[in-house]
């Protein structure tokens, strides 16, 4: 059954975590990523083989870009002062980059971390907005609340292949009995501290028509989080931005973004590219694996740029 949009809007109550592990809490269901998880997510890799879940990032498209090239040290400007040794040695040169991104948006793929969305004014655990400060960021539930990695058991949910289509299209959701087909065609089963990835086609629509984004998409129906919650789900990805758009409630734009970050703590890896993970997965016949997940630690920040990587 369709959740009406006062079923969603509870959601944020009847789905909230806030206080589960503590008032200080800055995790949220990270929390359910144990030790036991993680020797459970070794023992996924059955092959040794590693594949990214990530685009590469475009230039100029989507980050700026400044090079220097010094073919030769000892030539540039201030080597006279440094140590002997420095511009003595002739044979040695350098390249080096400065770089500016927004990598939030239907392209990147990034970790959102629970400052990144607001409701009523509060975020993650009842803190209130004003904790984001627009020199220094967030003090509270940013990306280095998970500084030492995220490594858990990662579990591919293709249902694009459920579907038996190339791609689910624009505003076309998916649904818990999606998912739970997945799990029985796949002989898998998501369990406490797994990450879930999930396969729309999203991917393959963007390698074979070249773009990506737009006020449309297919995605997480606000119906899968209750199951999320009920699985105990520690992380969320989706070859989109998450998301089915539009969402179907109008006092909700992004319910899956609002309710996971918000009320949940639940964080969410926005537009992977899960091609190559989803073919390996075919081949290999295997359909959980090692992810690792390794955000920047930029301080006060809402997320982070990461290169997501399934070892089967």
């Amino acid at each position: 059954m369709i959740p009406t949009q006062d079923d969603v809007l509870g959601y944020f109550d009847t789905l909230s975590n806030w206080g589960r592990w503590g008032d200080d809490d800055e995790l949220g269901t990270l929390n359910h990523v144990t030790d036991e998880v993680r020797l459970a997510a070794a023992r996924a890799v059955r092959h040794g083989r590693s594949v990214s879940c990530a685009w590469d990032v475009a230039v100029p498209e989507e980050m700026e870009r400044s090079t220097n090239v010094c073919p030769c040290a000892a030539d540039m400007p201030g080597a006279e002062n440094m140590p002997a040794a420095f511009h003595a040695d002739r044979r040695w040169g350098f390249s080096n980059e400065r770089l500016g991104l927004l990598f939030h948006g239907n392209t990147i793929t990034h970790l959102d971390s629970p400052c990144h969305i607001f409701w009523d004014g509060k975020t993650y655990n009842g803190r209130s907005h004003s904790l984001v400060d627009a020199a220094t960021g967030s003090a509270w539930a940013a990306v280095t609340a998970a500084s030492n990695g995220i490594v858990t058991r990662g579990v591919l949910l293709d249902v694009a292949k459920v579907r038996d289509v190339p791609w689910l299209e624009p505003g076309h959701g998916v649904f818990p009995e999606d998912l739970e087909e997945a799990e029985r065609r796949q002989g898998v089963q998501v369990r406490p501290g797994d990450a879930v990835l999930l396969r729309t086609g999203g991917g393959r629509a963007r390698h074979e028509g070249g773009t990506a984004g737009g006020l449309t998409q297919a995605g997480w129906h606000a119906s899968c989080l209750p199951w999320l919650q009920e699985r105990e789900v520690a992380l969320i990805g989706a070859d989109t931005p998450q998301d089915v758009q539009p969402s179907g409630y109008d006092a909700v734009l992004m319910p899956v973004h609002a309710v996971s970050l918000v009320a949940m703590g639940l964080w969410l890896l926005d537009n992977c590219d899960l091609e190559e993970c989803a073919a390996t997965a075919a081949e290999l016949g295997q359909w959980d694996f090692q992810l690792a997940v390794a955000p920047v630690r930029f301080e006060g920040t809402s997320g982070s740029p990461v290169n997501p990587i399934a070892t089967f």
